[in-house]
């Protein structure tokens, strides 16, 4: 049962653009309006990724999936060995969105007022000012966030769920959008601090990125010799995202897809309801709601950039790891025997019935 767990990462190539509106079967709400729409976002797409392909070579499945999470406002917390263009990706798509971008080093003396911001106390005035922190930004970098303290990492939760900041006895609207793509390194865990399950769960997608292939290698040589970084522009604006998620937010999700969506989260929390009764001592705990929540609006984005304005079961298949792996709690005998949550959630993709 064990495998690589690569092949669990579906490796998407770069998304044609549709000529026309895209074709498809008679669906309820779904107007030639809509259609249209879709071919225009499929062409923003395009543009960013010809931008973020000026600096990063291949890594499509990342670069796809910061996107993804981009259109449904969900965080995404990247996680590989270092050298794999974690933070590069993540900095060179915010360049190539007309937002606001701050990036932090998590380190072990972090403190939350790094973060958030602190009052100041201005002693010709006798009052406090609040110094707002690197957080009031859109796209937020939180490198190697597992290196920072608990304390740090809670300070987060306020902002990643509410959209907002606490400082003193006033509270602050983030802007909009506000992501946070957090970076972690998985194989050096001397000084770091596990993220809180909380926390972890409010993270839309985890994304497990893997080394390049030869050729792409061989191009990352050849371009990172030369001195001169090249330059990225700014193709999307605030506006467009907000237009994308609304188109997002139309993509028909037809009822029986809904259940299969629900189908799979329950079948993490009680195997034996899909007869897979020997997964049950190898699971700790299943995944949240917030599971479903970000599943089918992971989906419907999936939908839109391959140029469709209806969601189907692969739809559902092709996001479900990245938003399954981190809610899927393993234990210590799945530990023992060398499992890791994808292949349990492929045995659930394999064995749900699919509508």
């Amino acid at each position: 049962m064990t495998m690589d767990s690569s092949e669990n990462i579906p490796t998407e190539q770069p998304l044609a653009v549709p000529q026309a509106p895209p074709a498809g079967p008679a669906v309820p709400g779904v107007s030639e309006e809509l259609r249209t729409e879709i071919a225009a976002q499929a062409d923003l797409l395009k543009r960013v990724r010809a931008e973020v392909a000026k600096v990063i070579v291949g890594q499509t499945y990342m670069i796809d999936r910061l996107l993804m999470a981009l259109i449904a406002d969900g965080h995404v917390l990247v996680e590989g060995i270092p050298g794999l263009a974690k933070t590069t990706a993540i900095k060179t798509l915010a360049e190539a969105v007309h937002t606001g971008f701050s990036r932090i080093q998590f380190t072990p003396d972090l403190l939350p007022a790094d973060l958030l911001g602190t009052q100041i106390y201005r002693a010709d005035q006798h009052d406090f000012q609040v110094k707002q922190g690197p957080i009031f930004t859109n796209l937020l970098l939180a490198d190697e966030i597992n290196r920072a303290p608990a304390k740090v990492q809670s300070a987060l939760l306020e902002a990643m769920q509410e959209r907002q900041v606490t400082l003193g006895d006033e509270t602050f609207d983030l802007p909009d959008p506000f992501l946070v793509l957090a970076t972690q390194n998985p194989i050096e865990q001397e000084g770091t601090y596990p993220l809180p399950e909380a926390q972890v769960d409010r993270f839309m997608l985890k994304l497990r990125v893997d080394y390049p292939d030869r050729q792409e290698e061989m191009e990352i040589m050849r371009r990172m010799a030369r001195r001169e970084r090249p330059a990225v522009e700014a193709v999307v604006s605030p506006e467009d995202i907000r237009r994308a998620r609304d188109v997002a937010d139309a993509i028909y999700l037809d009822p029986k897809v809904e259940e299969y969506v629900v189908d799979l989260v329950f079948a993490t929390r009680e195997p034996a309801g899909v007869g897979l009764e020997k997964l049950e001592p190898l699971i700790e705990y299943g995944a949240s709601p917030r599971a479903t929540i970000f599943l089918a609006a992971a989906a419907r984005v999936q939908a839109l950039m391959s140029g469709r304005a209806y969601v189907t079961p692969q739809d559902v298949k092709t996001v479900a790891p990245d938003v399954l792996r981190h809610r899927v709690l393993i234990s210590y005998e799945a530990e023992a025997r060398d499992l890791t949550s994808d292949d349990l959630i492929q045995d659930f993709l394999n064995t749900v019935d699919v509508p």
